[in-house]
């Protein structure tokens, strides 16, 4: 009984000063709580996918323009939910993959093909000073054409600067459910342009569920040929390196061609001055005598590496196919 006297008095007398002036220690404990949950850290879990960029969508001010266009965007959904339907009906699949043949995903032909497609600079983002459009030519082709400028705004804020982007939708069933391509029977990319001379990155994007693989890209360099000639580029998929955030990573890995989200092409090779690419198409074809998965080395982890150094003996006792020859550093090598 009276330890409980001398807590009492001790609760009483200890006050503590919050945000909005002083407490006593026994209000503070005897009020209602509601349920807990942990403080939110501001360090690594990004809560937006594109980084606080704009995403370009229509948003409505008033109740009225809300209502309107999600009539407008559920009309668009069902024709879409009707389409899936008759191609799961038909039933068609591709069962043979023919050497030489080029499935093409995106053709530059119409002012409708053009709605695949999102074109952004750092000009857009209050970045930068280049400029860039998409049309079609008077060709018909899709004509990627703009101003590249490096110049860095006097911000404060902006280290690097000059880059034009093209890049398509991601890749969505009705009702705004996400989907992937699926280009896991193809072995090289295949693209019909008619470039300027400068080189272009062609990204492949393979976002995954979680914020860190958010920004996962494989890329590779697009050398264009100056001149009137077109010309028709075969890239291999297993010639993309993976990066994250404009870094290449150091662990390397083969491209997931299962699950590819969204295709797109950039320029930012620091030439100041206008540039053009006109293109024609952009698909895939099989190649049954490439057999390459990736090009790139994939480091070991240095505890992995130092596993197989301390167990290299019990691997070649259990593996009789590995031979006797031995590397400098006194690993076995098949």
């Amino acid at each position: 009984m009276q330890r409980v006297k001398i807590l009492t008095v001790v609760l009483s007398r200890n006050r503590w000063k919050g945000p909005f002036g002083v407490h006593s220690a026994v209000t503070d404990w005897t009020r209602p709580r509601r349920v807990h949950t942990s403080c939110a850290t501001f360090e690594f879990h990004e809560f937006d996918k594109r980084s606080g960029y704009d995403t370009g969508f229509e948003i409505a001010d008033t109740r009225i323009e809300r209502i309107r266009l999600g009539l407008k965007q559920l009309k668009k959904e069902i024709k879409l939910w009707k389409k899936e339907v008759k191609e799961v009906l038909i039933c068609d699949p591709i069962f043979d993959y023919r050497p030489g043949e080029v499935d093409v995903y995106w053709r530059f032909y119409e002012e409708s093909s053009l709605d695949h497609w999102i074109v952004t600079s750092d000009s857009d983002h209050a970045e930068g000073f280049s400029k860039c459009e998409l049309k079609i030519s008077n060709q018909g082709y899709g004509l990627f054409h703009g101003n590249l400028c490096s110049r860095v705004p006097k911000d404060g804020r902006i280290q690097n600067s000059g880059y034009c982007n093209m890049i398509t939708k991601r890749v969505s069933k009705s009702f705004q459910r996400d989907s992937f391509l699926d280009w896991s029977p193809y072995t090289h990319l295949n693209l019909r342009l008619r470039g300027d001379g400068r080189s272009y990155l062609i990204n492949i994007h393979v976002s995954g569920q979680f914020d860190i693989m958010w920004n996962d890209v494989f890329t590779f360099v697009l050398y264009t040929r100056g001149g009137p000639y077109w010309q028709t580029t075969r890239i291999p998929f297993s010639k993309f390196f993976f990066a994250s955030k404009g870094r290449i990573q150091d662990k390397q890995a083969p491209l997931p061609l299962y699950r590819i989200t969204n295709f797109g092409i950039t320029v930012s090779d620091k030439a100041d001055g206008p540039f053009q690419l006109e293109l024609d198409y952009i698909g895939a074809d099989f190649d049954p005598t490439h057999h390459e998965e990736t090009a790139y080395e994939i480091l070991f982890d240095s505890k992995c590496f130092n596993f197989l150094l301390s167990n290299i003996s019990t691997i070649t006792s259990f593996n009789p196919i590995i031979s006797k020859q031995t590397s400098p550093t006194g690993v076995v090598l098949q």
